[in-house]
């Protein structure tokens, strides 16, 4: 008696923002793929990835959402990191060969004050272990491989650092900080400032621009969840971009904008929010009277 086939999963059109608490152990597409299949998502992508050994905030985009999965790219980002004083890895971070180990000779108050150095716009050269790419492979590619390649210091901006916590050789802080900082190399630099050197153990990511860890889902919520009842745990698409300015037009001006036109509108070049009797999606002012279309949605989003 032959076995029967196995039962292939219906994906569904869903639209909306999940805000994922990815737990430790899981890279950014094994929790996307995971949290797409709890939704039957025939569409999905996420908003920047996160680290296997990090947890926290990821938002993943299903349906129309992902015209917006860029938009968060630039927004600030806060992170609760511990570091281990004394202790040097080849990743940066607890996955990391040791490659040094030095004493930790410093007190409390040397390291509030090598925090202190690190506030402001800073330079930061990016890791080798990073998924930047030089010549249209990874970086961790060469890395792996033993070959180092030549990286140019990028500027980033540090808006907070606070030390929650010192009990030696560890340190807990508490970092907002701009798009393209890596938390691993701040860890590493301010090792290098207080002389002995440091990596991550732990790294939490509590938000992302307005988006914060308190609104998010771990993968076993969701799955307790009844599977018809799930789309209702989603934030809509314009979650995404709350933080631009919105627009409300009126029923000729919305029809326009549907239809791919520009409409006379004054207003400061920027992007903003568009909405009629839903969200429509992103315009532009071009700084002359003039809102264009820029990405529309292609559903009814109440």
């Amino acid at each position: 008696m032959s076995e029967a086939p196995p039962v292939r999963k219906r994906w569904q059109i869903v639209d909306g923002v999940l805000l994922l608490d990815k737990p430790a152990g899981l890279s950014s597409n094994d929790a996307l793929q995971k949290a797409r299949r709890l939704f039957s998502a025939a569409k999905a992508g996420h908003t920047g990835t996160l680290d296997p050994m990090a947890t926290g905030l990821l938002p993943l985009c299903f349906g129309e959402a992902t015209k917006f999965s860029n938009r968060l790219l630039e927004a600030d980002k806060t992170y609760a990191a511990t570091l281990l004083l004394g202790v040097t890895t080849q990743t940066g971070d607890a996955e990391g060969e040791v490659v040094l180990t030095r004493p930790v000779g410093c007190d409390e108050a040397a390291v509030h004050a090598a925090c202190a150095r690190f506030l402001g716009e800073i330079e930061q050269v990016p890791p080798m272990y990073s998924a930047l790419k030089h010549q249209g492979r990874a970086l961790y590619e060469y890395a792996r491989q033993g070959v180092e390649i030549e990286r140019e210091a990028r500027r980033v901006t540090i808006h907070s650092l606070e030390v929650h916590r010192i009990a030696l050789p560890e340190v807990e802080i508490l970092v907002r900080c701009s798009k393209g900082t890596y938390i691993r190399t701040l860890a590493e630099d301010i090792g290098e400032a207080l002389g002995c050197g440091a990596h991550l153990t732990a790294l939490r990511r509590t938000s992302i621009g307005s988006l914060e860890i308190g609104q998010a889902l771990t993968l076993e919520a969701i799955a307790e969840v009844d599977e018809a009842a799930r789309p209702a745990l989603l934030a809509k698409p314009d979650a995404l971009v709350a933080h631009l300015d919105a627009i409300q037009l009126d029923a000729s001006q919305t029809d326009r904008i549907l239809h791919g036109q520009a409409i006379r509108l004054a207003g400061d070049a920027r992007q903003v929010r568009l909405y009629g009797p839903h969200f429509l999606g992103l315009g532009e002012f071009n700084g002359t009277g003039e809102l264009r279309p820029v990405r529309l949605i292609v559903f009814n989003a109440a």
